[in-house]
């Protein structure tokens, strides 16, 4: 069995990486911490654990996370390098759901997020944790950056136009839409009921802190520099993100057979039938992106729609997905879990 802690276990990731975790046939959860809420069941926060989770948060500072195979950080931007790095020098690996290890630049990544990072020398080696493109050195990595939940459903929408070059890669838009539950689980007006119900707003159109994740993620594939327009949106729902991703057309082809083709192998990949229009419900509470592609008209643009789940494929479902890959597991364990519907 994976001795597997949690960093940060009460926030929506975190429960969401119980949720899979005690569910999955290899795992045995042996710690979880929370700095103020040390010492309350971690069922009588969950309610939804109850009888699956008997164990109380710890403060992190006592919590013996180093006997641990594994730690995941389901903690805010910043925590993570200030404490991975000694669970690291002693031997444990480490996934990171937060953005601390997801930008190589480090200066980039200062510009964004807004602090001096505390272990630049964990960047240069960390992995990438989107398995579709990196599965060969997740395998082996200590350190993986789980990506965003925005990046992870642009990157999978764009990622079989870009990496074949036939699209025009200086003039790529993503709008994206998610629901209120990606804000994270603390109190702020704009995630109030009475503020993002019966309502619908665009956000961070100046720049938003994905946007250089995307961007480098998308030119890795490239081999080249891309240029993207990215918009997201904050929708009246709880869970999902739904990406409409725009790509003028720059080498004829049939796309919906090069979609089908890159992702055969893919578990955690649908590409639907031509002429679909996935909807958020349906990969609700599941580790699934589905993807549908369309070129209205027969014209020069090519419209790509990608849902996903933001809190499993966007955040815990993949961290798990990417802790099955490091331990040589199948990399569906603990992950079939199918939508819920309605």
């Amino acid at each position: 069995m994976i001795k597997v802690g949690i960093v940060g276990g009460t926030g929506y990731t975190g429960v969401e990486l119980l949720r899979l975790l005690v569910q999955h046939p290899g795992v045995d959860v042996v710690a979880i911490t929370s700095r103020g809420d040390a010492g309350t069941p971690v069922a009588t926060m969950f309610p939804s654990l109850r009888g699956r989770v008997h164990l109380k948060f710890e403060d992190p500072a006592s919590a013996n996370l180093k006997t641990c195979d594994v730690v995941f950080f389901a903690t805010p931007n910043g925590v993570a390098m200030q404490q991975a790095p000694e669970l690291l020098d002693a031997g444990v690996r480490v996934i990171d759901l937060a953005a601390d290890f997801r930008i190589t630049d480090v200066a980039e990544w200062e510009k964004w997020y807004g602090m001096r990072h505390a272990s630049p020398e964990w960047v240069a080696k960390a992995v990438y944790g989107l398995p579709e493109v990196n599965r060969a050195t997740i395998r082996d990595a200590r350190l993986v950056a789980n990506p965003g939940c925005y990046p992870t459903a642009v990157q999978l929408g764009f990622m079989p136009l870009v990496e074949c070059g036939f699209v025009d890669l200086d003039h790529l838009i993503a709008d994206a839409k998610s629901g209120v539950s990606g804000a994270g689980r603390k109190a702020e007006v704009s995630s109030l009921f009475s503020e993002a119900s019966d309502n619908f707003k665009a956000y961070g159109v100046p720049g938003h802190r994905h946007l250089p994740e995307i961007r480098q993620g998308l030119s890795r594939m490239a081999g080249d520099a891309v240029a993207l327009t990215f918009v997201p949106h904050l929708t009246p729902l709880i869970r999902g993100i739904h990406a409409t991703l725009y790509a003028q057309v720059k080498v004829d082809a049939d796309f919906q057979s090069l979609y089908e083709k890159r992702y055969a192998s893919e578990a955690f990949v649908d590409v639907m039938p031509a002429k679909s229009h996935p909807e958020t419900r349906s990969v609700r509470a599941a580790n699934l992106c589905r993807i549908a592609v369309h070129r209205p008209q027969g014209g020069d643009t090519l419209v790509i729609l990608s849902v996903i789940d933001n809190l499993v494929k966007g955040a815990a479902g993949q961290a798990v997905q990417n802790m099955n890959i490091m331990f040589g597991l199948s990399e569906t364990d603990g992950l079939w879990q199918l939508p819920v519907l309605p």
